[in-house]
């Protein structure tokens, strides 16, 4: 089992960047497929940004573009960089893993709130 913390989460304008970090403990991230998800007020939860444990990403198709995720082995961190903040943006962001690239995403952080206003 690993737990993950998210932060970085804040309220921000239009137009700004917001880089959000999630470390994990418990196991390391290394050979973790992980991503990031957002809920927006009203919403459903919807995938973000993923990489592999080969280190190849993948993007919802609002985001790509604007928002880079990346992963730090050594620290057992995965940061999501958003640029060009949209008040579109604005939800709740969680981080999740999965023990293999083939599985589903299993352990969820507690997610980090993002606001962009406009």
């Amino acid at each position: 089992q690993v737990q993950l913390v998210e932060s970085g989460g804040g309220l921000v304008q239009a137009g700004d960047s917001l880089r959000l970090s999630c470390a994990a403990s418990g196991r390391t991230f290394s050979s973790n497929k992980v991503g990031w998800f957002r809920r927006a007020p009203g919403k459903e939860r919807e995938f973000v940004a993923g990489i592999l444990s080969s280190g190849n990403t993948y993007y919802a198709d609002s985001v790509k573009g604007r928002f880079t995720i990346s992963k730090d082995n050594a620290k057992n961190m995965v940061y999501l960089q958003m640029n060009r903040l949209t008040p579109e943006d604005t939800a709740v962001y969680y981080c999740a893993a999965a023990t293999t690239d083939s599985r589903a995403y299993e352990n969820w952080g507690q997610g980090t709130q993002v606001t962009v206003s406009s």
